[in-house]
């Protein structure tokens, strides 16, 4: 008779998937993990950085719709790649969008009445249809002779067109816009920009508990398995960082290194570390005396290997679940340097920086401006930390013993 026995990494998986708190948190942080990785491909506003600005239609309630006239730029637009507007990806708008109520083509122009929330408000614009239809060269006029217009392009070529085919073509350059959350003070799509914000967020955490992962467990490691003067060393420096409030350090490391979003990863990374360290020391200190250690110390294996292919695969259960804690911690420090103002930088979107923008309303009905970034800030930390839980259960074998 056979028993098949089951792999420590599958025990765990299931015991985690018995954890329904874990597993909900799992899911969340999936779905704005997509939500990162696919980037501009399904924000309703695939710009860079989703910072499409139409100032007429700010601060517009969830559920806001309105009709825009799509008016060509005047510059070239250079296409992106597919795989460029994954993640932090994105495509220059190639338009310019004038929110209206109404519009009338007439002649070789159209008027539109600029969109207003004011009833009593009425302005009217009138645009050249070649400026509403196509990139024109700013240093070349429209020639019009002979029933044609002859269009020089910003890409160098001359196009010409009657007068019929381009109020034929007028109705596409309409579009209708729905704003499913709203837009911001700047005329944003909100949704559009929480779903950007979900990005820097993940990559912040990500990078942040990488960089905290290869200095800690480097340190930890070698302080655990040396000792003597080496592990004091190591730890007196342990103890200064980790006596020094966290967010004083980061805000400390981020003046040094200069705002910016890449900042924000090293800032964070090299604050979180402290943690990690010490466990990973406590860890080795225990190990380093098992006799699986002192068996290959007798075969003359390389303090090296003892360490990386012995010591270090059974340690990483603790490891992980601190990862998990501070993957949630990166998260609401970087939130919290952006609401300062020294985290991401705009237009890049950030949670912590959407809040500060809007904060002011909320004692408003345009509360949701801040309460919304603010919830999905809540809603990924706690999902890493039910994540977190989950997993020190399921790899606490004690606990699960029978």
């Amino acid at each position: 008779m056979q028993f098949k026995t089951k792999s420590m990494i599958g025990e765990t998986w299931q015991r985690l998937l018995k954890n329904r708190l874990a597993i909900g948190g799992l899911l969340v942080i999936v779905f704005f993990a997509l939500i990162a990785i696919l980037g501009s491909n399904i924000r309703p506003d695939g710009s860079k950085d989703a910072n499409n600005q139409i100032l007429e239609i700010s601060r517009q309630k969830p559920g806001f719709e309105v009709e825009v006239l799509k008016i060509t730029r005047n510059q070239l637009i250079e296409s992106v790649p597919f795989y460029e507007l994954f993640f932090f990806g994105g495509k220059e708008s190639e338009h310019k969008y004038i929110p209206f109520r109404s519009w009338e083509i007439l002649g070789d122009s159209i008027r539109v009445e600029i969109f207003s929330e004011s009833e009593a408000y009425r302005q009217e614009i009138f645009f050249f249809l070649p400026d509403v239809l196509y990139a024109i060269d700013p240093g070349k006029n429209v020639i019009f002779e002979r029933g044609l217009y002859t269009i020089p392009l910003v890409n160098g070529d001359f196009i010409k067109v009657s007068l019929e085919q381009m109020q034929a073509n007028i109705p596409y350059q309409i579009q209708k816009m729905r704003f499913i959350l709203g837009t911001d003070k700047f005329g944003r799509d909100l949704l559009s920009r929480i779903m950007a914000g979900a990005v820097v967020s993940l990559s912040v955490g990500f990078i942040a508990v990488f960089i905290s992962l290869i200095i800690g467990i480097t340190l930890g490691a070698i302080a655990g398995y040396y000792r003597g003067w080496i592990d004091e060393v190591i730890m007196w420096l342990i103890n200064v960082v980790w006596s020094i409030p966290t967010i004083l350090l980061v805000i400390a490391v981020t003046m040094v290194l200069g705002k910016g979003f890449s900042q924000v990863f090293i800032a964070v990374g090299l604050t979180m570390w402290v943690e990690v360290a010490r466990v990973v020391r406590g860890q080795v200190l225990s190990m380093r005396e098992k006799e699986f250690v002192e068996a290959g110390r007798v075969l003359g294996y390389s303090d090296q290997r003892i360490i990386l292919r012995h010591i270090l695969p059974n340690v990483l259960g603790p490891v992980i679940v601190i990862s998990a804690a501070n993957f949630a911690a990166a998260i609401l420090i970087e939130a919290g340097l952006s609401f300062l103002g020294i985290g991401a930088q705009i237009p890049m979107a950030s949670w912590g920086a959407m809040i500060k923008d809007h904060y002011h309303y909320i004692t408003t009905q345009l509360a949701y401006l801040a309460i919304i970034p603010g919830i999905s800030i809540m809603l990924l930390v706690l999902a890493f930390m039910l994540v977190g839980n989950g997993l020190r259960e399921a790899l606490d074998i004690r606990s699960n013993s029978y």
